[in-house]
C-alpha cells in the first residue's frame, strides 16, 4: 500500500462540480471572520469565474476521507519590479474541528509546489489583524507582513462611478 494511501487528507485542484462546496466554504469562512453580511457569491458565480471559459481564479480543495474540509482560492498577479507572476493567494480555510491535523500546512506546501511549477516569484495575501492564530502560522512558515503598504479597495458604487 502505497503511503499516500494510507493518509486521509488529499487536497486536489478543485473542479466544476465543486462549485456548491466552495460557496458553502466560503459562507463558513465568512462566520468565522464575524463578515457573513458581506457574502454575495454562489455556486453559479463561482462556476462561472472558476470554471467558465475564462477563469478568473483557481481553487484546491481538502478533504478527508473523501469529505471537504477546506479550500483555498489564489490566482495570478505580476510584478512589475521583478518582470515576473506571482501567486495572490485570496482566501484559505479549514473547518474549525479540523484544524491541527497539518490541512493548513498541505496547502501551503501545494501552493508552493504551483508557484515554483509556474515560475512565481512570490506568494502573497491578507491576514485580518485580529486573527492570531493565522498571523502565527504564516510566520512560522516564514512569511513576514509588508509594513511600508497599505491595501485600498474600490467596490460596489465607487467602482461604478469611476466606470463613468
Amino acid at each position: 500500500m502505497a503511503s499516500a494511501d494510507l493518509n486521509p487528507i488529499q487536497i486536489r485542484p478543485a473542479v466544476a462540480s465543486d462549485a456548491e462546496t466552495i460557496a458553502n466554504l466560503v459562507r463558513e469562512l465568512a462566520v468565522y471572520e464575524k463578515l457573513e453580511d458581506h457574502v454575495r457569491a454562489d455556486a453559479d458565480s463561482f462556476r462561472r469565474h472558476l470554471f467558465g471559459p475564462q477563469p478568473k481564479a483557481e481553487a484546491l480543495i481538502a478533504e478527508v476521507n473523501g469529505n471537504p474540509v477546506g479550500f483555498a482560492l489564489f490566482f495570478h498577479t505580476f510584478s512589475t519590479f521583478r518582470g515576473q507572476p506571482g501567486l495572490y493567494l485570496e482566501d484559505i480555510f479549514v473547518r474549525p474541528e479540523f484544524r491541527g491535523q497539518g490541512i493548513g500546512k498541505r496547502f501551503f506546501r501545494e501552493l508552493g509546489r504551483i508557484a515554483a511549477e509556474r515560475n512565481c516569484g512570490r506568494m502573497e495575501w491578507a491576514v485580518l489583524n485580529w486573527n492570531k492564530q493565522a498571523i502565527e502560522f504564516y510566520e512560522s512558515r516564514g512569511a513576514r507582513p509588508i509594513g511600508d503598504w497599505t491595501i485600498y479597495r474600490l467596490a460596489d458604487e465607487g467602482l461604478k462611478e469611476l466606470a463613468k
